[in-house]
């Protein structure tokens, strides 16, 4: 399973804490004093906003990293001006989350054009990654002039189209729409959901969704493949349109959603498969990802026995101070370590969030942004392409617009698949 989103290139302790009938062990890491997180979410807070803040005009997408050294563009042209969807979807809820509904707007904006005026025409496709900046009406995908070779060049995996980044992008807009009820953008998140619905949706074996389309759109190829991850993204946003003005097949999609998952559900060892080998039907446990255990508990009526998906998140990938992307534990995954506190703290583990808060206090770089990973390079065990032989996709240190976001949903205990505050935090 291949899950694209912001690549940099470019899932015995001691103490333990009781779940119901489930034995959590605890983080090595400290506890966090009540000002940690606070100190996190106001830094967050204010980064995200500062970067929004430039005169940029009404839609605008944000870099996605950073260079190495902790501020400004990064030396690797396909990251220079890689605004990357999935990230920028993650900034509007989290800057919803800092109370800066102007602010989430205008990358919502974007997002809408995007969603909207796709270079094809087709409307609902949403392409990985944009160039970083304002936004005409129809956004860009992103692209570099290459002076070598005398031509503008394009990454394949950045025009790619995930099902996932789609998704995260619908959830975006129909926070927004809920905020300030813009048909406009119930319109744009609609179309996100039937290209889902439309392109994605596959009924065989354990149903669910593909993964999207890879490559240049003179050779698109379908990624067969069937994701946990995305299928988490679709039952969200299938449950937000749901309850939303446009009508749609949202109540079929929420539904084979959430049977996928339900299949992906490995009861005896209380945990979820990353989802299917290419067949689409096919079980994939070679590998875990942390996001495949974490994201299906954050769901509306999410079966109590997802719970302790957190448990086994802990034994596969916990790490010192925080998680690791897949069960290698080669070291912390701050997106993912974000990920694990604000599930923690949805189901009444504030011990383990506020740790796992404790260790992302301390990983904002010169420029604001979090560090994608505190290690030099972070191996996922997953690969960019289809057409590689071998797992090429890491997070490297550097500044991350993805990790920032989430570190500010967790710091404020913001569900970014309900739109809400949870319960405990309100």
């Amino acid at each position: 399973m291949i899950a694209w989103k912001s690549c940099p290139w470019k899932t015995a302790r001691t103490g333990i804490v009781v779940l119901g009938a489930v034995v959590l062990a605890s983080l090595p890491a400290r506890a966090a004093p009540p000002a940690a997180s606070s100190s996190l979410l106001a830094r967050s807070c204010q980064t995200l906003a500062q970067r929004v803040g430039e005169p940029w005009g009404p839609a605008v997408f944000l870099r996605s990293h950073d260079a190495a050294t902790g501020d400004g563009p990064p030396a690797n042209p396909a990251l220079a001006t890689a605004a990357f969807s999935y990230d920028n979807a993650l900034a509007v809820l989290a800057l919803l989350a800092c109370d800066e509904p102007g602010r989430a707007r205008r990358i919502g904006e974007a997002l809408r054009r995007a969603a909207l005026h796709d270079r094809t025409g087709e409307a609902g496709r949403l392409r990985s990654a944009y160039r970083a900046g304002p936004q005409p009406d129809a956004p860009s995908p992103n692209g570099w002039w290459d002076p070598a070779q005398g031509r503008w060049l394009e990454d394949d995996a950045q025009v790619s189209t995930s099902t996932g980044n789609v998704a995260w992008a619908g959830l975006a807009l129909v926070a927004l729409a809920e905020t300030d009820k813009d048909p406009a953008l119930w319109e744009a998140a609609a179309a996100l959901g039937a290209w889902i619905w439309t392109h994605a949706h596959d009924p065989r074996g354990p149903g669910g969704f593909t993964g999207g389309l890879f490559g240049t759109d003179a050779t698109p190829v379908a990624l067969t493949w069937k994701s946990t991850e995305h299928a988490a993204d679709a039952a969200a946003l299938f449950e937000r349109l749901a309850a939303g003005p446009v009508p749609g097949p949202w109540a079929e999609g929420r539904a084979a959603a959430r049977a996928f998952l339900n299949a992906q559900w490995v009861e005896a060892e209380g945990r979820f498969r990353i989802g299917t080998q290419p067949d689409g039907v096919t079980p994939n446990d070679a590998t875990s990802g942390l996001d495949a255990q974490v994201w299906p508990p954050l769901l509306t009526g999410a079966p109590a026995q997802w719970r302790r998906a957190l448990a086994y998140a802990h034994v596969a990938h916990g790490v010192e101070g925080g998680f690791s992307f897949n069960r290698d534990k080669a070291g912390i995954w701050t997106e993912g370590t974000a990920q694990a506190a604000l599930t923690a703290r949805a189901v009444g583990e504030d011990a383990l969030a506020d740790q796992a808060l404790a260790t992302l206090a301390g990983l904002a770089s010169p420029g604001g942004y979090l560090w994608a990973t505190p290690e030099a390079r972070l191996p996922t065990g997953l690969a960019l392409g289809p057409d590689r032989s071998q797992a090429d996709f890491f997070y490297e240190h550097q500044p991350h617009l993805g990790a920032t976001a989430w570190a500010v949903l967790a710091a404020r205990g913001w569900n970014p698949f309900t739109g809400r505050v949870l319960p405990s935090r309100e």
